[in-house]
């Protein structure tokens, strides 16, 4: 694949060698850190000052740069991670981050008797090899976990816009989710103990 270069909307010409390059050597965690770079390249001038990019200024990345970062994750892990798949699963979980955050590993079970779950500590405690044990979704982690707002501004941009058919399908989808939940109202729910992480992205 040649990703070799794009031109950002803020008139940047964007490399994507390294994050394909350690893509391809399946250098998970570098490949997070280069990732979490470019947004902050392609963000402009004062997300690069900063060096974190606020949930405001996603609208100002291009949709083909945030589509070339995707398709390089997807691409590289067989299907199994990039923000589109991650979009796909937090459409599927009714857009409830606690349940997205549950799904692909980002937090974890505690250990008390009534169900609760809290963030896992980074970067030890994320999984940064591609195996059956690695929950769908799991990479890249952006800074979802300083908060969801920037996220939420990923997968709701332009560049993941679903077609009108498959949005379709996912209201049917939830009319049968909410139709169930009428049928049984004691059905349990999650927990949810947002234990606060004590790191920083």
């Amino acid at each position: 694949m040649n990703s070799s270069l794009s031109l950002s909307t803020n008139q940047q010409t964007i490399s994507y060698d390294l994050l394909e390059e350690h893509l391809s050597n399946k250098q998970f965690r570098e490949a997070d850190e280069e990732t979490r770079r470019l947004l902050i390249q392609l963000a402009g001038e004062q997300a690069q000052t900063r060096k974190y990019v606020f949930f405001s200024e996603v609208k100002f990345i291009g949709a083909s740069d945030l589509q070339a970062i995707d398709k390089l994750w997807s691409t590289h892990s067989n299907g199994k991670f990039g923000y589109s798949v991650q979009k796909k699963i937090w459409e599927k979980v009714e857009r409830d981050f606690t349940k997205f955050f549950v799904k692909v590993g980002w937090m974890k079970k505690l250990e008390t008797e009534v169900e609760q779950f809290g963030y896992r500590s980074f970067p030890t405690e994320f999984m940064w090899e591609l195996n059956g044990e690695t929950p769908e979704g799991h990479l890249p982690l952006t800074n979802a976990l300083r908060g969801t707002q920037l996220l939420y501004s990923i997968l709701t941009h332009p560049a993941f816009e679903v077609e009108e058919e498959q949005e379709e399908e996912v209201d049917v989808k939830t009319e049968d989710v909410r139709e169930e939940n009428l049928k049984s109202p004691n059905k349990p729910l999650i927990k949810r103990s947002l234990i606060e992480p004590d790191y920083s992205f």
